[in-house]
Parts: structure tokens; C-alpha cells; sequence
């Protein structure tokens, strides 16, 4: 592996590591010890939740409560912890912990792969990530942990709130609900304000990024010394969390109960950006609602998280450039610091890459299965943003469109840019001459 690693980029070791897990993790699923009685799972079957689990998605195609043993739920929570903190980040771990010396190589692709700043203190920022995400995967299982054993016992009730949330903190959405109502998500629990904050905070917390966490223990309540990463990532959560809260409240659910109604547009304005929970039906609101759904999934969460999507960052930076052309300023800018052009060129084709993405593949998917195109553009953000939500369309895909919500799912976690680094390795320098102005007209 030593020989590998060395011919490889760091971009390419990401999408590797991403790779070897997900296999790794098919075949786990398709041991008879992982599959529940009468349940008959194919290889696509498992290689999608597989797929689903480590880039913490939580589209599913089987309900992992009634078709997976308890074995092949733990193998689904080791896959989304793995997914969530990052593979390269779990392998080094793992080497730190058995003493082994973190090379100059390793550390570059660490860094790329949570989107660190600079190389130095990676290895303490490493082990700030594992220690801040086990604290609070255990604590959001305590809080929760009343809720569930009063409903399945002490036994199941406890093994619940740790596996929901693992997976709420790792934003990956999947449920152990369907021992209630298969894909039934939380919409059990829509009235329950613990669960409900519970799983909120823990989505949140793991949105936001690392990066941002640490920014926040070191400075606290000094914000002027917060990064100016750390305050766009904190201005846009607390944005893109109360304006869409205020359309589902008063447009949306206007027919639920006052409490449910509350909780229900705050819960749907969180999950709807990272994590693929649910608390109400998605097929009761209206195609305006399902709109706003799906550019909250394709907006996602923040650099360095365990979230997907374009980033919060990438929004803010096109919204900020948008606002610039508007005011005729030269530069996007924040909180009185400018973005360089490289910035503004990589938020264009990220947001470029995931239109194509999401649209090239709801139109393929609504073609081969003849189903209404808003309906198919739900499931391919869902899956691009690693979200997870659906509107129950995934289970009763065909083998071709499964394939395709597979590689969007991929896509979406290893980042496209990534990818394309990746695939570009040994050429980045690409023509160095400076060619000929030219003015065009747009717009």
C-alpha cells in the first residue's frame, strides 16, 4: 500500500479510500448473517445502502429496520461513522493510535480531505475531530435515549438513540423507524420536542464544519476573531434555517397542530440542507414546497463537515458576487475581507457541476421510468447533496436508475472538484500563456 500511496495524489487517495469502504461494506451486507429471514438482497441492493451509508446519504432501498439483522444495522452505523468523519481521517486516526508517524504525504491529504487551511496541527486537529464527535453522538444518544426506551424498551430504546444519533450527527439520515411503518423516517415523532431538538442540534452541529467547531471552542464568545469562514458558515446556517422555516410554517403546514406545525417547519428547514430524517409527509406539500426543498438539499452544509451539497460557503460566495455585479463593486466580499478570483471561479463550477448532475440525472430517471420530472429532480438532489430525503420513488426504481442515484451519491461525497483533480493529476498546470483579451456580451 506504501508503493500506491506514493504514485497516487492526494485526490486520488480520497476517492480510493471512499471506494475500498463502500465495496468493503457491500459484501458485509451481503453475508446471510446481515440479511433478516425471508429478505432476499442482491448485489445493486447492497451496494446502494452501502454506497448510501458511507457517503451518508440515507437513501435507501431496502427499510433497514425489517431487512437488515442487528449485525447488518452495525455494519450500516460503522459505514456512516467512517463515511462521516472522513475515511482518510478514520485510517489516520487508527495510525496515531498505534503509534505510527504521520508522513508529509498524509498530512497534505488530510487536509484536503476535511478542508483544512494549512498542513501545520493537522494530526491535533485529527484528534479534535474524533473527540468532538464521539462526545456528541454520546450525548445526543443520552438525551434521547427516555424517548426511545419508554417506546421499544430499555435494550432496543438504547441501541436506537445511539444509532439515530450517529446518524443524525453524521448527516446521514438513516432510521430504525420502519419497525414502526417501513420508511416511515420520524414522522412518529413529529410532536416530540426532545427528539426533535435532539436530532436538529446534532444535524446542525455536524453541518456547520470542524473547521468552524474549533474556530468556536478557541474564541468563544470573540467573534471579531472568528475566521471569516467560520462567520459566513454562522450567518448562512442561521439564514437558511429561518427563512425557509417561515414559508413551511405558514405556507406549508398550515393544517397541522399549532405544536406540530412549529417544530415541523423547523425540523423540515434543517434536514431538508444535510440529513435525510423526516418528521411530516414530503407528498402533502405542494410542488412550490418540493422547490424550495431542493434547493435547500443542493445548497447543503459546510466545508469540513460531515454534510454534502454545494456548500454554504460556495451559496454565499455566488450570492455575494451576484450582489457585487449588482452594485458594480469589483470584488465579492465579506466582513470587510476580499475573495480572491480562484474563489469565485470555484464556486461557479461547483454550482455548474451539480446543476448538470442533479438535472442530467433527474432527466434520465423520469425518462426510464416514466415518472413526473419533479418528482425524479427530488431523489437526484437528494442524492447529489447527500441528503437523503425522498419522496418514496427509490425503492421502486429500476436497476438503471438505482445505478445513477449510485454514482450521484459518490459524486456528492468525494466532491466534484475532487474528482476532477483527480482525473487531472499530473496536469493541473494546464497552459500557462496568456492569451488575447477579447469582450463578450452576457446577460
Amino acid at each position: 500500500m506504501g508503493g500506491l500511496e506514493k504514485k497516487l495524489s492526494s485526490s486520488q487517495m480520497i476517492i480510493l479510500g471512499f471506494a475500498m469502504v463502500i465495496l468493503f461494506g457491500s459484501l458485509l451486507l451481503m453475508l446471510p448473517v446481515a440479511i433478516r429471514d425471508g429478505q432476499e438482497v442482491n448485489f445493486v441492493d447492497a451496494l446502494f445502502t452501502a454506497t448510501s451509508a458511507v457517503c451518508v446519504t440515507g437513501l435507501v432501498v431496502r427499510d433497514t429496520a425489517t431487512c437488515w439483522t442487528g449485525f447488518g444495522q452495525a455494519v450500516i452505523l460503522l459505514l456512516i461513522q467512517i463515511g462521516g468523519m472522513g475515511v482518510i481521517t478514520v485510517a489516520v486516526a487508527i495510525a496515531v493510535i498505534s503509534g505510527k508517524k504521520i508522513s508529509l504525504k498524509q498530512r497534505n491529504t488530510i487536509q484536503e480531505a476535511i478542508s483544512a487551511h494549512q498542513v501545520g496541527g493537522i494530526v491535533r486537529l485529527t484528534s479534535f475531530i474524533i473527540g468532538t464527535t464521539i462526545f456528541l453522538e454520546m450525548l445526543g444518544a443520552v438525551f434521547m435515549a427516555p424517548s426511545f426506551c419508554r417506546e421499544f424498551g430499555i435494550g432496543r430504546g438504547i441501541w436506537y438513540a445511539l444509532f439515530h444519533s450517529i446518524s443524525a450527527f453524521c448527516n446521514a439520515g438513516f432510521d430504525l423507524m420502519g419497525s414502526k411503518s417501513p420508511y416511515s423516517s420520524l414522522t412518529s415523532f413529529a410532536g416530540n420536542w426532545m427528539i426533535n431538538f435532539t436530532i436538529m442540534a446534532l444535524i446542525v452541529t455536524g453541518g456547520i464544519g470542524f473547521l468552524t467547531w474549533e474556530d468556536i471552542m478557541t474564541n468563544r464568545h470573540r467573534i471579531r476573531k472568528y475566521r471569516v469562514q467560520s462567520k459566513v458558515i454562522l450567518s448562512m446556517t442561521v439564514l437558511l434555517i429561518a427563512i425557509p422555516s417561515l414559508y413551511f410554517f405558514f405556507f406549508e403546514l398550515s393544517g397541522y397542530p399549532l405544536e406540530e406545525r412549529i417544530l415541523g417547519s423547523l425540523f423540515q428547514s434543517v434536514t431538508a440542507r444535510t440529513a435525510g430524517f423526516n418528521t411530516i409527509d414530503f407528498n402533502r406539500m405542494s410542488e412550490a414546497g418540493l422547490a424550495v426543498m431542493i434547493l435547500l438539499m443542493l445548497v447543503g452544509g459546510s466545508p469540513g463537515s460531515t454534510a454534502g451539497g454545494m456548500k454554504t460557503t460556495t451559496f454565499a460566495v455566488l450570492l455575494s458576487t451576484a450582489i457585487s455585479v449588482f452594485f458594480h463593486r469589483e470584488h465579492t466580499h465579506f466582513f470587510g475581507r476580499r475573495m480572491d478570483e480562484d474563489t469565485v471561479r470555484n464556486a461557479v463550477t461547483i454550482l455548474m457541476m451539480y446543476l448538470v448532475l442533479f438535472l442530467g440525472g433527474g432527466l434520465i430517471i423520469s425518462r426510464v421510468e416514466r415518472i413526473g420530472l419533479l418528482e425524479c429532480l427530488f431523489e437526484t438532489s437528494s442524492a447529489v447533496a447527500t441528503v437523503g430525503l425522498s419522496l418514496g420513488l427509490t425503492p421502486q426504481l429500476g436497476m438503471l436508475s438505482r445505478i445513477i442515484l449510485i454514482f450521484l451519491m459518490y459524486i456528492g461525497r468525494v466532491g466534484g472538484l475532487t474528482l476532477v483533480f483527480a482525473a487531472l493529476s499530473g496536469n493541473r498546470r494546464g497552459n500557462t500563456a496568456r492569451l488575447p483579451q477579447e469582450k463578450m456580451t452576457v446577460g
